[in-house]
């Protein structure tokens, strides 16, 4: 699959001042975590926190240039929060990093606005080329749950779920709600769908997947007519053996 630029996949974020956007972003945490009390809380004692602030530091520096100091900051953070997130990632307003232990976050990852990620979450690479997109997009609102593994240059779509434990490798659409190893989609827009990620209305209109409907009738319909084929030819039998025992009591009564 050849390389996709990174720079296809930048996202715009909310301008604004450093210390506004930190103080944005504590707020919006301590509104969606139902354990903080007060955004003073979120600001002095959230690692999750605490990371993106280490991020918005070692991003400065990687965009300046000055790379090995944007390292340096970043793996302070790592070691200091457990969620490490490289210098080079984009991350949206409102991330909440919830129990963020574990989380590691790739070079060229794109995070949207308002996200919640749990504990274990890789937003992580399948290459090694240099110079290109090799980590997701998380669109605005996704939520990934604790262990979620995300690998790729794939685009989850916005309000996305993805399932706890999840290995998600291809593209996400908005408003799905995904699941298991190999990650599929188990839902659209609150409805179900079926084996193959399809809605039901999507895939009865589609040709080249069967409809189970009928095809648990063929099944049934050539079941019937095997059995009723071996009736006749039972019954055929059972008659053939009817005229020689017949045929064997009149000689007997002839006797």
């Amino acid at each position: 699959m050849p390389c996709k630029k990174a720079g296809d996949f930048q996202r715009r974020q909310q301008e604004g001042g450093f210390f506004t956007g930190l103080i944005a972003d504590a707020r919006s945490i301590a509104k969606r975590d139902p354990a903080a009390r007060s955004t003073a809380e979120v600001f002095f004692l959230y690692p999750g926190f605490h990371a993106l602030v280490y991020h918005k530091v070692a991003a400065f520096f990687y965009r300046i240039k000055l790379k090995f100091i944007a390292r340096l900051v970043s793996q302070i953070g790592s070691r200091r929060t457990g969620v490490e997130i490289h210098p080079g990632a984009k991350i949206g307003s409102g991330l909440f990093i919830d129990h963020g232990k574990g989380i590691v976050i790739g070079e060229t990852a794109v995070v949207g606005n308002n996200c919640t990620i749990y504990h274990q979450v890789t937003l992580g690479g399948n290459g090694h080329e240099k110079h290109c997109k090799r980590h997701p997009t998380i669109g605005d609102n996704v939520l990934i749950g604790a262990g979620a593994k995300i690998l790729g240059p794939v685009t989850i779509g916005d309000n996305a779920l993805i399932g706890a434990g999840s290995v998600v490798v291809n593209d996400v659409p908005a408003n799905a709600t995904v699941t298991g190893m190999k990650a599929r989609v188990i839902k659209i827009d609150g409805e179900y769908t079926d084996e193959h990620g399809e809605l039901p209305s999507v895939a009865l209109n589609q040709t080249n997947i069967p409809d189970p409907v009928a095809q648990e009738l063929s099944q049934l319909k050539a079941q019937m007519e095997e059995l009723s084929k071996q009736i006749k030819e039972n019954d055929s039998k059972i008659r053939e053996y009817e005229s020689i025992i017949a045929k064997y009591e009149s000689s007997e009564d002839k006797k």
